[in-house]
């Protein structure tokens, strides 16, 4: 490249065509880099100061160098400017305000111009290399890749995929999968990111959609959309669930899957080195998938609750462990497929849980009403947990109770309203025990129970509440699943509970936290406009004055 400079107009235009080829870039981007690179040396020779122009004929190899220089009557800058009898013997109709052009001949190139303009050309031909890998790879995200790996750095494979190179960071490896530099490994496409040092292309082997994308390729039903993937976890290297659905009713989705003598599955599995999966038929009705998601264990009862969005999973004493699976896998792996978190509970916990709650909601209904034991019970049986349901559930709803009637349906509406102004003016004094300005009171869908949640995390004037985001202040919590029985080993589905929006156990929606959020930061805007109108001409100042007096 650096006798390129320096080359006659055929080697000039066939340097060009290899490094085009070569690259695989447009031979219009070589021209304009080695266009840049003599114009930068001609600054050099001529002076950085002027404005100096250079052009490569793409055909017959013609190179022209000039200088462009403005007309003008009394010259400043000799770099940039000439006058006007100067000009009309470069250019005879030249006039004042023109910008003509001021020929210069070809210059030599020493040894360190041409290394510079070498340097020139590379880099330009480097950047449209990148552009060219980062287009090429933006609109492949989610595609399978093969590509050979080529060094191993940090526990991270570099791949070269041909035109370009990608990396499976060690958190997108099959865990214990052992690669060496020369082998030939798939994966799927996660990232392509426009970086300093070019385009990056994150791949990945660990990913459930490499999963879904390699079934696409061994199952013509999937491939053809007459079965689909509706869901799909995994744990990588070990156990994998995905939920199938078939569009054809004569189509079995699990046996078009697994193949004939599991043929189609097996070839998954071998490239997902052993993991084993099992193959899940979907259903829109979560409980059903549940189910189905807990398989090879065998579930008694189904609750869900809506609420927390967690699902209450009743399973035989013997089907604990198996549900549960190994270091809570079995679980999990249903959690993820179903997007739900899960509680594992025996036949015997599932008892000891509603008997404790029937307990605990009687003993509540007994002091907050001043009722006795039987008429409590009552209550919880025929479904009611709160003193708000009972306060403001329709009358005949409470009467149509076997051993009530309307008089005492209206006095248990009375004194669970009663009961509950009770509670609020409690939470009220210890609102104001923890210094929650009064003005909080004041936003909309805040009770005073909130109030003190908000006091106690430190949230106590209008501006800490406005400081927060909606997420912070209504995100419900999150949780793992969780699970009960007699096996205490510890596993990660017992982690602790995301703490969640700091009023994210009231259940309040995105809408209504940004509507709390913007009505505490009304007062800001409120503030703004107060000095400006305030702000009077001295003018009107002195009349009010005049007319005081």
């Amino acid at each position: 490249m650096a006798t390129a400079i320096s080359a006659n107009k055929a080697e000039l235009l066939a340097i060009a065509d290899s490094v085009a080829k070569e690259k695989l870039i447009d031979r219009a981007i070589v021209i304009e880099a080695m266009e840049d690179a003599i114009q930068r040396a001609a600054k050099n020779r001529y002076g950085v100061e002027n404005d100096i122009r250079a052009k490569l004929d793409p055909n017959s190899g013609d190179l022209r160098l000039w200088r462009v220089v403005e007309v003008v009557e009394a010259v400043d800058d000799y770099f940039k400017q000439v006058d006007l009898k100067g000009a009309q013997k470069l250019q005879k109709d030249a006039k004042i305000g023109d910008y003509i052009v001021d020929p210069l001949p070809p210059i030599e190139f020493g040894r360190i111009q041409a290394q510079a303009s070498k340097q020139i050309i590379f880099q330009k031909v480097r950047d449209a290399e990148r552009e060219r890998q980062f287009e090429e790879f933006k609109d492949r995200v989610g595609e399978i890749i093969t590509g050979v790996v080529k060094r191993v750095e940090f526990g991270h494979v570099v791949v070269d995929l041909g035109r370009a190179e990608g990396v499976i960071r060690r958190d997108q490896q099959i865990p214990r999968e052992v690669v060496r530099v020369g082998d030939r490994v798939r994966s799927i496409i996660l990232n392509v990111r426009r970086e300093n040092r070019g385009p990056q292309i994150f791949l990945s082997r660990a990913h459930p959609d490499f999963m879904k994308k390699l079934f696409a390729q061994e199952v013509p039903e999937i491939y053809d959309g007459i079965i689909e993937i509706k869901a799909a976890a995994r744990d990588p290297g070990s156990r994998a669930k995905i939920g199938v659905i078939s569009h054809d009713g004569s189509i079995d989705p699990v046996g078009a899957c697994v193949g004939m003598k599991g043929s189609r599955v097996q070839a998954v599995v071998q490239e997902m080195q052993g993991e084993k999966i099992d193959i899940i038929p979907w259903s829109p009705d979560t409980a059903t998938f549940v189910v189905n998601a807990l398989q090879p264990a065998n579930v008694a009862r189904v609750v869900i609750d809506e609420e927390d969005d967690r699902i209450e999973v009743v399973v035989p004493d013997d089907q604990l462990s198996l549900a549960i699976g190994r270091r809570g896998q079995n679980v999990r792996l249903a959690s993820q497929l179903t997007g739900k978190a899960i509680d594992i509970l025996t036949e015997a916990d599932a008892s000891e849980k509603r008997q404790k709650e029937f307990v605990e909601r009687s003993e509540m209904f007994q002091n907050e009403l001043d009722v006795d034991e039987t008429l409590a019970q009552l209550l919880v049986a025929e479904g009611f947990g709160a003193l708000e349901e009972v306060a403001y559930v329709e009358l005949d709803e409470l009467a149509t109770i076997e051993g009530f009637d309307e008089e005492l349906a209206q006095e248990l509406q009375s004194r669970a309203a009663e009961a509950l102004e009770r509670r609020e003016e409690a939470n009220r004094e210890e609102r104001r025990a923890l210094g929650v300005e009064d003005d909080l009171a004041t936003m909309p869908y805040l009770t005073e129970a909130m109030l003190v949640t908000l006091g106690k995390a430190g949230i106590k004037t209008l501006d800490d509440l406005a400081d927060l985001a909606t997420d912070e202040l209504v995100q419900k919590k999150r949780a793992e699943p969780r699970r009960r029985g007699n096996d205490s080993s510890p596993n990660r589905s017992e982690r602790a509970e995301d703490k969640g929006g700091v009023l994210g156990e009231y259940g309040l929606s995105d809408e209504q936290g940004n509507e709390i959020i913007m009505a505490a930061r009304a007062h800001w805007f409120a503030d703004e406009e107060e000095p400006a109108a305030a702000e009077a001409p001295a003018g009107e100042e002195d009349a009010v004055a005049d007319s005081e007096q």
